[in-house]
């Protein structure tokens, strides 16, 4: 049997757009002084959690937060694409209700939590879970027996809670997806472990949103 490999996989940290209930999918805005702040608190709680290696979704947002550990940590930030969110087409940039607005049997058919309803110009759950879930097991597998911090986006953390408890993408979402939350998972082929989920305890007395 393989030595278990331990995965740390965190959400960025909070982002203007974040905060101002706009939809970011593949575009990008800065963290908020708060989201730094969960930055750097997510660097001192993995502190002494002996991570060996960094892997980031290449978005401004995640490598924001995830360069913030790496100082800490004295280690490199390994970006991948295909740790990005959910591409979310016409629905970038806007808020739900603007969405709604000008894209009213969109918005219904995105609202009906159909996996495989593709945005105007975006894909659907199922191509963001076949992108990401994938891509988290591979990186796993390359460093067995050590531990790996993987910083990303909802939607990778979404797919990761589905694979490993083994939940329908037609199920509703029932968890959180806060910013900042740590989340540990062990891999021992071939299963994964879920040992933590959701963790707020580093963020003390900071707020963080769920992944709307």
């Amino acid at each position: 049997m393989a030595d278990p490999i331990t995965v740390y996989l965190v959400r960025h940290g909070e982002t203007e757009w974040d905060l101002a209930g706009r939809q970011q999918g593949h575009l990008d805005s800065p963290l908020t002084p708060r989201g730094i702040r969960q930055a750097n608190a997510l660097a001192h709680a993995l502190a002494d959690r002996a991570i060996q290696i960094i892997y980031a979704s290449d978005l401004g947002r995640a490598m924001q937060t995830a360069e913030t550990i790496a100082a800490n940590l004295n280690l490199p930030v390994h970006p991948d694409p295909r740790l990005r969110e959910r591409h979310l087409g016409a629905m970038q940039a806007l808020t739900k209700a603007q969405f709604q607005k000008q894209h009213p049997q969109a918005a219904a058919a995105f609202d009906s939590g159909d996996p495989d309803y593709c945005l105007p110009g975006g894909e659907s759950a199922r191509q963001r879970y076949d992108r990401t879930v994938p891509c988290v097991e591979e990186l796993a597998q390359r460093h067995p027996g050590q531990t790996i911090l993987i910083v990303a986006h909802g939607g990778v953390l979404d797919g990761m809670c589905h694979r490993t408890l083994a939940i329908p993408l037609t199920q509703p979402r029932r968890f959180s997806l806060f910013n900042g939350a740590i989340n540990r998972f062990t891999w021992t082929d071939p299963n994964w472990q879920l040992d933590t989920w959701g963790d707020l305890t580093h963020l003390g007395d900071l707020e963080a949103l769920d992944d709307n």
